[in-house]
């Protein structure tokens, strides 16, 4: 199998590229484990957010947004001290308030999916030439979840949470996947 340039000899993220990213996502559990983690990437390498995934799992309740979104500051103040995940306060205080935003959300257009998906009609968006980069709808996206109140959104993770959830299909051109 020929993978995308990105993707390195670690065999964790061998497993994701071929079996996770860019594969289109609807379920609201998996649309807001990913939003996550995007969110905790901004600035670090994906391949760390890998390393720390289950930890992030098991520190943030198996992603539940709603459990999330009622976080006080003793639960803020045990993820500051857990070592097995990414301890910005910045980016831990987002991850509450994107989560409670992130259910307003939910109930505003039936699901996060509906939201997001309802951007392109619900198509994906397939890369068109080789090092084209399609800015606009994270730009459009980012935007709007800003607008909304969230943090840690900016047009750079929200391209790449497009890209890992499905909605832009960016492999390279000699990637070749079973879909």
């Amino acid at each position: 199998m020929h993978r995308c340039s990105w993707v390195n000899d670690d065999p964790l993220y061998i497993d994701y590229h071929d079996h996770e990213w860019g594969k289109p996502v609807y379920d609201d559990q998996k649309l807001y484990e990913m939003f996550l983690l995007e969110t905790f990437q901004a600035g670090l390498s994906w391949i760390t957010i890998l390393h720390k995934r289950e930890a992030f799992k098991e520190a943030f309740d198996q992603f539940d947004v709603n459990k999330i979104a009622m976080y006080d500051d003793c639960k803020i103040n045990e993820l500051m001290n857990n070592p097995k995940i990414i301890r910005n306060s910045r980016k831990i205080k987002a991850a509450v308030k994107n989560a409670q935003i992130f259910i307003e959300i939910q109930k505003e257009y039936g699901s996060f999916s509906k939201y997001l998906w309802a951007y392109t009609n619900d198509k994906i968006i397939y890369e068109k030439k080789e090092n084209e980069t399609t800015s606009t709808l994270s730009d459009q996206i980012s935007k709007d979840l800003k607008k909304k109140g969230m943090s840690f959104v900016g047009s750079i993770t929200i391209y790449s949470y497009l890209e890992a959830i499905g909605i832009y299909n960016h492999h390279d051109r000699n990637c070749f996947l079973h879909l």
